[in-house]
């Protein structure tokens, strides 16, 4: 009786759900959104049905009765607005905005229906579109004045950056700092006015970099200050060490904003001259160069002409830096040393072991040696005499 209960209740839900399935209904609406000029904005709409629904999207600008609509379309106003659609089990469609302008505020609305005469213009269709809205507001850029601009002066040992924001798009919620896009721990705040300070302590390459003031308005605004510093420059290991004939890499990295735009090399000699390296010279040296990074090939390596100290040097618009690396160059000998050390060794004990063989004295002779000779006498004949006396009768 349940098993029967139970399967006609489920059947009842079965054809309801199908029933419902067959109009269209939203799963998922595009949310409003503010926007500043030049930024982008996404809209995403989602519809089920039986069939599936079609989908179309709608610009509405004014307000009634003197509101215009316009149907939006992949590659409209100038190729700034795309519209991405699928049709699988159900309908997905996003719609893009790109390049935004204060032209682009209003309603967007995303319309659907699955009705067989939705866009016949003479019969109407049974069940009307079904909407969903969605406001998009688009900003002018707020006026954030910093100071300073640039922080580029070698001799600054410190410096404070403050920015000051004089026409915020809605009230401030407070603020935070960012050092190359991560936030700055414990650099923010959810209190603070237009007016904000930031403190660099000491100006160096760990400190250098894109600092940005970031406003928490609707929508959020900042501005950035540049801390440039001399580059920080160090050899990846300052000793190398190499075999003749063969090639060593020698490799310096560098650190800080901004990074170096010129890397050289040097070979230093006793008297403290340098020799420029050229890349490609009589195919002996071969340079490659990053932002970061500056690696020098040494080709078949020589003991006296090679080995000694590289001086690596990079340069950006600040100053240079540099940094030394020791090359040794090893004969090509060298691996068999070691060898014939060992080898040496092994005959120098087999030596001694011989000649403490040869010197060692006889074992002396046991006593247990001696186990050849004739056994002892045995006294039990003796005791077998008294056995054999006869007995005499007293009588």
């Amino acid at each position: 009786m349940r098993r029967k209960l139970f399967g006609v209740i489920f059947a009842v839900c079965i054809g309801w759900f199908q029933a419902e399935a067959l109009t269209a209904g939203f799963i998922k609406s595009p949310l409003s959104q503010m926007k500043i000029i030049e930024d982008s904005a996404e809209l995403d709409c989602e519809v089920i049905g039986n069939p599936i629904p079609e989908v179309q999207w709608w610009f509405i600008e004014g307000e009634e009765p003197d509101e215009t609509l316009t149907q939006l379309f992949d590659g409209a106003r100038e190729d700034h607005v795309h519209i991405n659609a699928t049709y699988i089990n159900h309908a997905t469609s996003t719609l893009t905005l790109t390049n935004l302008t204060l032209n682009d505020t209003g309603i967007y609305e995303c319309r659907a229906s699955n009705d067989p005469d939705r866009n016949d213009l003479r019969n109407p269709p049974k069940v009307k579109w079904i909407r969903s809205q969605a406001n998009v507001i688009v900003f002018e850029h707020a006026a954030i004045t910093t100071k300073p601009e640039v922080v580029n002066d070698q001799n600054q040992t410190s410096a404070i950056l403050s920015c000051n924001l004089t026409n915020p798009s809605s009230p401030i919620k407070g603020f935070y700092w960012t050092l190359n896009g991560k936030p700055i721990d414990k650099a923010g705040s959810s209190d603070g006015g237009p007016y904000i300070e930031y403190e660099i302590k000491k100006v160096d390459y760990h400190s250098s970099g894109i600092y940005a003031c970031v406003f928490k308005t609707e929508p959020e605004v900042n501005a950035t200050i540049e801390v440039k510093a001399l580059p920080h420059v160090g050899a990846y290991k300052h000793s190398e060490n190499a075999n003749e004939k063969d090639k060593a890499v020698l490799t310096c990295i560098s650190h800080g904003y901004p990074l170096p735009t010129d890397w050289r090399w040097y070979m230093l000699h006793d008297n403290e001259d340098k020799m420029p390296i050229v890349n490609g010279t009589d195919d002996k040296y071969e340079i490659k160069n990053t932002p970061n990074k500056t690696m020098l090939y040494v080709k078949d390596l020589d003991m006296n002409k090679d080995m000694g100290f590289y001086e690596c040097q990079g340069t950006n618009e600040i100053g240079s830096a540099s940094d030394t690396i020791q090359l040794r160059v090893r004969s090509q000998l060298a691996a068999l040393w070691p060898f014939l050390g060992i080898v040496a060794e092994v005959i120098i004990l087999i030596t001694i072991i011989f000649i403490y063989e040869k010197r060692r004295k006889p074992d002396e002779i046991n006593d247990d040696d001696d186990s050849g000779s004739a056994p002892l006498k045995s006294n039990s004949a003796i005791n077998h005499k008294d056995k054999n006396v006869r007995q005499r009768n007293s009588n």
